[in-house]
C-alpha cells in the first residue's frame, strides 16, 4: 500500500524532519526550516525556492520505513543506519561504521529480515547521488522523504578506480564536501538501498 507524501505549501514544498514548517523567509528567495535532528537538536535546512532537485513527488512511501524512486526503480531506507522508523519519524542515533563493517550491517539486516526484503545494499556513487538535493544545504537531501538525515558523508559501495578495491572507496557527503575518496577504514553514515523492480 503507498501513501502520498504531503506537500507543506502550494507553490513549492518545504520540508522539516517532522514534517512542520517552523520558518519560512518570504523576504528572500531562500527557505528556512528548522528541523529536528537524530540527536534532538534544532537543525536549519536552507533550501533555494525553486532550486529543489529531488521532488517528493518522485517517491512513492511504502508505508514500511521505505520509499520507492519511481524514476529510478530504487527503493531507500527513509532512516540512515542504526536509526528506526517509529511513528513516522527517525528515532535513535545514527551510527558510523568503516566500509566492511557497513556491508556486514547490510548482511545482517538481510539475514535478519528486519527490513522486509534480504537483498539491502550500500548504494553505489551514482544510487546515492540520485538522493541529493542541489538546491539545498544541511543537509543536501530532502528531509520529507529522508528525516534525521546528518550533513555528513555516507558510504557507496563504489571503489576507487585504479586503486586497490580493498583499500579505497568512494563517499558522498549530504554536507558541503561532496565526493569523497576515502580509506575503507574511515567511518561514515550508512543509507541502505536495494532494487525495487
Amino acid at each position: 500500500m503507498s501513501r502520498a507524501l504531503g506537500l507543506a505549501s502550494t507553490s513549492k514544498y518545504v520540508r522539516s524532519a517532522d514534517w512542520t514548517v517552523w520558518a519560512v523567509s518570504l523576504l528572500t528567495p531562500l527557505i528556512l526550516v528548522g528541523a529536528a535532528s537524530a540527536q534532538g537538536a534544532a537543525t536549519q535546512q536552507t533550501c533555494v525556492a525553486g532550486q529543489s532537485s529531488l521532488q517528493v513527488t518522485r517517491f512513492r512511501d511504502n508505508g514500511d520505513g521505505s520509499v520507492t524512486d519511481v524514476d529510478s526503480k530504487l527503493m531507500w531506507m527513509r532512516c540512515s543506519a542504526g536509526q528506526s522508523w517509529v511513528n513516522a519519524q527517525c528515532t535513535g542515533q545514527v551510527t558510523a561504521f568503516n566500509w566492511p563493517d557497513a556491508v556486514r550491517e547490510a548482511n545482517q539486516i538481510n539475514r535478519n529480515g528486519d527490513a522486509f526484503f534480504n537483498d539491502w545494499r550500500l548504494p553505489s556513487l551514482r544510487d546515492l547521488a540520485t538522493i541529493t538535493d542541489r538546491g539545498c544545504e544541511n543537509p543536501r537531501t530532502n528531509l520529507i522523504l529522508f528525516p534525521g538525515t546528518p550533513s555528513s558523508v555516507f558510504w557507496t559501495s563504489t571503489p576507487r578506480p585504479g586503486g586497490k578495491p580493498e583499500d579505497l572507496a568512494f563517499a558522498l557527503s549530504f554536507g558541503a564536501e561532496g565526493v569523497l575518496v576515502a580509506r575503507k577504514d574511515e567511518r561514515f553514515y550508512v543509507r541502505f538501498v536495494r532494487n525495487a523492480m
